[in-house]
């Protein structure tokens, strides 16, 4: 009995992987359509919005029926339950590179800021990696990985910061951008909740892995460390200049 749940749970973790690849990829197409103006790649986006929800409950579904028919012992149902929570962030952080592909067609024509489009295309290059990175460790129980999590989150936390500035200044500058900069406030705001739910999927891996259910702390204070190391050249040219 307990080696047909083993094999239930292997194709369980692959569908689960498989799932997670195929969300990467849309935080890829999401944010590559709108920079790129690709407003064919941000239609098909949408048109597909159904098929991550689909693979979600597929998912959870089998996770519930290997639950109340092998009743698996206390580490095998730790297992299981990391499977259920971590999809259902899955899904939101897909729910999230659809978001970003609607902002495609609806900025499409108008005055952008390329300065803000840069950030944005390193908060996706960010999230993606840090995806990878919590995918593998998934699979590799690796707690380490998992909980460096929190140095990435703190990287695109400090991003959305600096972005939200820029555009703020670019406005002032240049009205406009104003129809632009409304939709980067939103695919900025995105791009930082899929970095939450990626932390998430990091404590989830943790407690798969030793049981613990581990809150990684919130990021705000390591986002401040780096704003502060930034800022201390600066502060040292003005203070010379002087």
């Amino acid at each position: 009995m307990h080696e047909i749940f083993l094999d239930e749970l292997k194709k369980l973790n692959t569908q689960f992987m498989e799932m997670g690849v195929q969300v990467n990829e849309l935080i890829d197409k999401g944010t590559r359509s709108f920079v790129d103006h690709n407003k064919k790649m941000a239609q098909e986006m949408i048109e597909q919005d159904k098929v991550v929800a689909k693979e979600s409950i597929t998912i959870e579904k089998k996770a519930l029926d290997l639950m109340a028919l092998q009743q698996p012992v206390a580490t095998d149902f730790r297992v299981v339950i990391s499977i259920l929570k971590a999809t259902t962030d899955l899904e939101r952080i897909g729910e999230n590179a659809n978001s970003i592909a609607v902002e495609t067609v609806r900025v499409k024509g108008n005055p952008r800021i390329p300065d803000v489009e840069e950030i944005i295309s390193r908060m996706t290059h960010q999230v993606r990696t840090m995806l990878i990175k919590v995918l593998t460790a998934y699979v590799q129980d690796d707690e380490k990985t998992a909980r460096e999590m929190l140095d990435g989150h703190a990287d695109v936390h400090y991003d959305y910061r600096k972005a939200r500035k820029m555009i703020i200044d670019g406005v002032k500058k240049d009205p406009n951008v104003a129809v632009a900069s409304a939709s980067y406030f939103v695919i900025i705001r995105l791009l930082e909740r899929i970095s939450d739910h990626i932390v998430n999927l990091a404590s989830w891996v943790i407690y798969k892995s030793s049981g613990d259910l581990f809150e990684l702390i919130n990021s705000d204070k390591k986002t401040s460390e780096k704003e502060t190391k930034e800022e201390a050249p600066k502060k040292n040219e003005k203070t010379k200049k002087k």
